[in-house]
């Protein structure tokens, strides 16, 4: 399984939302608040291809999107699929 990378920030309900969906399909990850973490948000921004929102998600180095994007792949069935 793909490791689960997702960047967050404080009092972000995105945020919040995003990690409950990926606990309710049992899910775990790996999570970075930018924050806490000096540099985190210029390595998220990086990675993210210029995107300053959060949440950020990425499957190992391919970036998902953000809670909409995610919460989309569920509803399509093809969360898990990508994890492969």
């Amino acid at each position: 399984m793909k490791k689960i990378t997702i960047y967050t920030g404080p009092f972000c309900n995105y945020c919040d939302a995003a990690k409950r969906l990926l606990a309710r399909n049992n899910l775990p990850y790996h999570e970075i608040d930018i924050s806490k973490i000096d540099g985190a948000i210029d390595e998220m921004i990086k990675k993210a291809n210029g995107k300053r929102t959060i949440p950020q998600i990425f499957f190992d180095d391919q970036h998902i999107g953000g809670y909409d994007e995610t919460r989309a792949l569920e509803k399509e069935n093809k969360l898990q699929d990508l994890l492969k």
